[in-house]
Order: C-alpha cells, then structure tokens, then sequence
C-alpha cells in the first residue's frame, strides 16, 4: 500500500492583529536600547499629581529596556505624592563598574529621558545609532506625538437627533 503523505495546510489569521502581536510589535519597534553596561535602574516619582514625564517613560519605555535587556534589575518607586509636597522624580542607574549617575527627571519629556538614559549606559550601540540618524537628518529619538482629539459634530455630519445647546443632560436631546 502506498502512503499518501498529506501537505500541511497552514492558516493565517483572520482579522485584526492579536494583542500580543501588537505587544511583541511595540518591544522590538524603533531603537533597540542595549545596555551593556548597565546593572541596575532605581526610579521614584509620583503615581499621580505630577512627574509626567517619569510617568510617560515607564509606561512606554521601560518595557522595551527591560525585555531587550532582562540581566538589569529594575526597581521602579511610585510614591504617593500630595499637591503641596514638592520633590522631584529620578532615576539611579548603577553601573558594572560600580559607580551610580542619577538622572533628574523632573519636568522633562520621555523621549529627553530616554536619550539621556542611553548616554550613560547605552556604550558603543548608542553612538552609532546617534551618528546614523544624524547623517539621515532625523531626530536622534521620536517625539511623541498628542493623540488627536475627537472632531465635534458638524452640520455635514449630521446626527440622528438634534441637541439642543440650551439644555443639558438627556433634557438636551428631547424635542
């Protein structure tokens, strides 16, 4: 008898990208931070009421750092922060060698953090990426961008109900 060997059939997904794939996406997108002679990252700032830029890179940034780069211990201190207190967000980034550079990141952007950050840990890889986008004339890191805000109605987009300005809550939609 003769063995008919079946040809597998492989499928491709159907609709849109899972949310891992999407997560996968976003750690191995842009840069690739290597932090070779990195040991440790110490951060402390506010979960709330200020350190938006603290906030902003540790949301974004620290997971791509700490997936490329998992033999860095990272210890991220959000502490409750009142309105009227006043101190300022940073990081401590340890070295091989031993030594420690605190980075202040008090009022600055994420992106401005980042680079800073790859400064002191980011050796050689890092200045070459630098000298790269240089030459290509792009920013060294991209800026991010403000989500756009959602458009108001307008007349040539009409709605299936009229809202009266005048009145308020679910009043505003009655005739």
């Amino acid at each position: 008898m003769a063995v008919k060997k079946a040809a597998a059939k492989i499928i491709a997904p159907v609709g849109p990208p899972s949310r891992l794939s999407k997560l996968l996406e976003s750690l191995k997108s842009g840069h690739q931070p290597q932090l070779a002679d990195v040991k440790g990252l110490k951060l402390k700032y506010a979960y709330r009421n200020d350190h938006w830029g603290a906030r902003h890179f540790v949301k974004n940034d620290l997971p791509r750092i700490t997936y490329l780069n998992p033999k860095v211990k990272v210890e991220v201190d959000k502490a409750l922060k009142t309105r009227e207190e006043v101190w300022k967000p940073e990081m401590v980034v340890e070295l091989r060698d031993g030594t420690k550079r605190t980075i202040d990141m008090d009022k600055k952007w994420s992106s401005t953090i980042y680079e800073e950050l790859m400064e002191v840990g980011g050796g050689s890889a890092w200045a070459q990426w630098k000298e790269e986008r240089i030459a290509a004339g792009l920013p060294i890191v991209e800026i991010p961008r403000p989500k756009a805000k959602a458009t108001q109605s307008t007349p040539e987009t009409p709605l299936p109900f009229r809202i009266n300005p005048l009145k308020t809550g679910a009043a505003a939609m009655l005739p």
